[in-house]
């Protein structure tokens, strides 16, 4: 691979793992009381329900091409540095937890209009933004590591 690509390869790889939970950690601080989220105006939002519900296996197939070209390029050496090992292991655990526990309890919430006093709406609203948190967390986890590159062990 030309040495020339790689930049372009390494940015369309991180474009597209960050647009691959972004959805997940977004969606939920646009739920509202007053309007279901997919009666939404705002195009944002749109594009963030239709990340989550129809580019999920696209992003994830561009993801997994662009980390092969990258470990081509880098080599399988690169896959012994404990520190990505670490940050791949909490990419993973981010995107079980969007897949398994966040999309699910979003799909609930996402489509209905809450009443003004509905408090276990809002609870349930409340503990999605408590997980996009966590989630936002571990990103910043990994990019840390990303940048960093600690010597961990």
């Amino acid at each position: 691979m030309p040495a020339n690509l790689f930049p372009l390869l390494l940015v369309a790889h991180i474009v597209l793992a960050i647009c691959l939970v972004l959805p997940s950690i977004l969606v939920p601080f646009t739920l509202r009381t007053r309007r279901a989220t997919v009666d939404s105006d705002s195009r944002v939002v749109q594009g963030l329900l239709y990340a989550q519900t129809h580019g999920t296996i696209a992003i994830g197939l561009g993801l997994a091409i662009t980390g092969v070209a990258l470990i081509s390029a880098l080599g399988s050496a690169m896959l012994q540095q404990p520190w990505l090992l670490v940050a791949l292991t909490i990419y993973f655990i981010n995107l079980g937890i969007g897949f398994f526990i966040q999309r699910p309890s979003l799909r609930k919430l996402v489509g209905v209009t809450a009443a003004a006093d509905d408090r276990d709406w809002k609870a349930a609203a409340r503990r999605q933004r408590y997980v996009s948190y966590l989630m936002a967390g571990l990103v910043g986890t990994i990019g840390f590591l990303m940048s960093s590159k600690p010597v961990l062990w």
